[in-house]
């Protein structure tokens, strides 16, 4: 383990240090009378009062937060705290699966999706038997990739420059680092949000940005008293893409048991692209769905994300980690 320190030229190094576990594994102490009123909020005050509180720096930064009361969802919860400069949020989730084993069957790994593969009409060469119909079509779906990247990466410059949005209940007043976070969570059944994509013939991501959609728009009106829900408002967020490879859980395990960390490829190849959600009412609750899928799709025939990654890369060389962070953030 390592803990990153500043040498007297005032750079960060990174030094050898040893690890008591007992200085990570902290019990909060918390309000009786909140726990037993509502447990889940009394969980998720205290998670929100984390993001206000720096880490300490004199150890490895890495913190299990264990409650030891049952709450809607669990006997017990575990919020785990851990320093970005230790690692990328998927090789890190990835990791701490790697280290957990079926109850039923302690040598058995937990069950983890397939590896994503490529997909999109640029990726579907047609067989020579297809005709040339096909052929010119395939050619076609480079061209289309190549305008709809030149209009994002124009939107890019333009929200850098000049183009906002409407001032609305999600914008950012300021991007105090220390402001405080709430971070709130729902269970949605997957077996609804399947029935929906299969229905919709669409992914279980055009699903879920239509709900997101669909709690947004009703989250805006709600709190805000508009009383015009045929208007749509159009707000943009900032959707974060990682190019680098999902790793996988294999290689975690032979990580751990090898000791060494040339079988894990860490460290994040972020892009972003710039995501816009409607805000309105719709009786047809599929309508966001239809939404999403439209959007997603449209995004998905871009090389937005991968032009964004450059500049990422061309600002951080250039200028340094600080504005290339400010840089992200204000199209936040």
């Amino acid at each position: 383990a390592y803990v990153q320190v500043t040498d007297r030229d005032g750079e960060l190094r990174w030094l050898p240090t040893t690890v008591n576990v007992d200085n990570h594994l902290i019990r909060p102490t918390l309000d009786p009378a909140a726990v037993a009123a509502n447990p889940d909020k009394a969980v998720e005050d205290y998670v929100a009062s984390l993001s206000t509180l720096p880490m300490d720096r004199s150890q490895p930064l890495w913190e299990f937060h264990l409650f030891d009361f049952p709450t809607s969802e669990a006997t017990s919860t575990a919020a785990i705290r851990v320093h970005h400069s230790l690692g990328d949020g998927m090789s890190l989730l990835t990791l701490l699966m790697a280290c957990t084993r079926s109850a039923a069957d302690p040598t058995r790994l937990p069950a983890m999706p397939p590896l994503p593969t490529r997909t999109g009409a640029i990726y579907q060469r047609p067989r020579p038997s297809a005709g040339v119909l096909a052929f010119l079509a395939w050619v076609w779906s480079f061209v289309v990739l190549a305008w709809h990247t030149v209009v994002d990466v124009v939107g890019f410059f333009a929200t850098i420059l000049f183009l906002k949005d409407p001032h609305t209940l999600f914008k950012r007043v300021n991007h105090a680092e220390t402001q405080r976070k709430r971070i709130v969570h729902r269970r949605l059944s997957l077996d609804d949000v399947k029935f929906v994509k299969n229905a919709m013939k669409c992914t279980v991501n055009d699903v879920l940005i239509g709900v997101t959609y669909a709690a947004l728009s009703r989250y805006h009106f709600r709190k805000s008293g508009e009383t015009d829900t045929h208007k749509e408002i159009r707000v943009r967020s900032m959707l974060l893409v990682n190019l680098r490879p999902t790793t996988s859980l294999h290689a975690c395990v032979d990580m751990i048991k090898s000791g060494k960390e040339s079988h894990v490829e860490w460290g994040n190849e972020l892009g972003f692209i710039i995501l816009p959600f409607f805000i309105g009412m719709h009786s047809d609750p599929l309508d966001y769905v239809r939404k999403g899928k439209k959007v997603v799709d449209r995004k998905k025939s871009s090389l937005e994300v991968v032009f964004t990654h450059v500049a990422a890369e061309v600002i951080f060389k250039v200028f340094g980690l600080k504005v290339t962070f400010w840089s992200f953030i204000s199209q936040c």
